[in-house]
């Protein structure tokens, strides 16, 4: 089981950053894609590139890595 963000991870960049704080705020894809102005097939690959960076396999990982991360 992944454990905390640790600090030796790339850090994401800020369109990472938006995407991920949508996503963890519950938005769908489609919504997260309209309110960026993005297809949501960029938002797909944003999210695996996240998913790698913080090795954070599921949204509940996903979610935890954005309230550690102050998103």
């Amino acid at each position: 089981m992944p454990g905390p963000v640790p600090d030796n991870n790339p850090p994401l960049s800020p369109r990472e950053r938006q995407v991920l704080a949508h996503i963890a705020a519950g938005f769908t894809h489609s919504q997260t894609s309209r309110r960026l102005h993005i297809s949501p097939s960029s938002v797909e690959t944003y999210l695996q590139r996240i998913r790698h960076k913080l090795d954070a396999p599921t949204l509940a990982h996903l979610v935890r890595a954005a309230i550690e991360l102050g998103l």
